[in-house]
């Protein structure tokens, strides 16, 4: 009789104070009352799974594994990525190598001085800057086409390349240079043609930038002791503008590492001669396309996004948004 008086005296208490909710409870009942919200992000959600999610996911298994686009993938562990640090020479003496100067010219250097364009260009009046900013923004648009008809004549290894001529006509030069040929001069220029090029939506990032920063804090430095226009950037402009900096950031990581079809664009080899211009993303296409090694290729393409989210994540330390801000 006891027990039964207990029961219901349970039973009661749990009708009165029912047990919370748990974690897969609470995410349904907020899936629910934010469905419409959902609905207006499913075209997005599925666009984002269906050509980035899954497509990375693929990759990653697919590096475990020996795959050549026609036989079933055979599952060899970790083997592809043992054989890219013990046997892969063409990797550690030439694509790594490149990848990492190529990175760090095209990368931090271009970024400075996407910085100090934009800001050059800020300090002219409104209708010369349109001008200005357009005819900078234009070569991005113009792409490979630019790249085979300026580049090419510019770098041509004749006597009527630009620069060729350039040199000769100041008697800096007796004999043309093969500049687009010789591995002593192809990663370089691909550099320079790069950063050229690098002036896109991150460049106009920027120069929206400066206009968002509160004219009011430029005098109120003043005040306080800011003399120089370097202090006012230093102390000011880049602290106001950091939003817009860490997109520019992740565009400028985006744009270099992609950047391997410019040596094809220019030499029109795919691989270029003792590997000079060959970079990450060329050895990637190597094993895809030439070599049909899809699974070793995979591994390349993860350790590429690994990289890449190590160059992400120190942008969003430099320019991210901080404790209190």
């Amino acid at each position: 009789m006891k027990e039964q008086v207990a029961y219901k005296a349970g039973v009661a208490a749990a009708l009165k104070h029912p047990a919370p909710p748990s974690r897969l409870q609470r995410l349904l009942r907020s899936l629910y009352r934010e469905r419409i919200a959902y609905l207006f992000m499913a075209p997005f959600l599925l666009c984002f799974t269906a050509f980035i999610l899954l497509p990375v996911l693929m990759a990653i298994l697919m590096s475990f594994t020996s795959y050549d686009a026609f036989r079933i993938p055979h599952f060899t562990g970790f083997k592809n990525y043992i054989s890219l640090i013990t046997q892969d020479t063409v990797f550690m003496k030439h694509a790594l190598p490149n990848t990492i100067k190529f990175a760090f010219f095209v990368g931090p250097i271009g970024y400075l001085l996407t910085f100090f364009i934009a800001w050059l260009i800020y300090q002219l009046p409104k209708s010369v800057r349109d001008l200005v900013t357009l005819a900078i923004y234009a070569p991005s648009i113009a792409g490979g086409i630019a790249l085979v008809v300026v580049w090419q004549a510019a770098f041509s290894g004749d006597y009527v390349g630009y620069l060729n001529q350039f040199l000769m006509n100041y008697n800096m030069i007796e004999t043309p240079v093969l500049w687009l040929q010789n591995p002593k001069y192809l990663l370089n220029v691909m550099i320079v043609v790069t950063i050229w090029m690098g002036f896109g939506v991150g460049f106009l990032a920027m120069l929206a930038g400066f206009d968002t920063v509160n004219r009011e804090l430029y005098e109120a430095g003043r005040i306080d002791g800011i003399s120089t226009r370097l202090q006012e950037v230093y102390y000011i402009t880049v602290p106001s503008m950091k939003p817009q900096m860490l997109f520019s950031a992740v565009m400028a990581i985006v744009g270099t590492l992609k950047a391997g079809a410019i040596s094809v664009q220019l030499t029109g080899m795919p691989i270029t001669k003792q590997y000079a211009g060959h970079l990450m993303l060329n050895h990637i296409d190597d094993y895809a396309f030439i070599r049909f090694e899809l699974g070793y290729a995979s591994m390349l393409s993860v350790v590429l996004l690994l990289f890449s989210y190590a160059a992400m994540k120190l942008s969003y330390r430099l320019f991210g948004p901080k404790d209190g801000e």
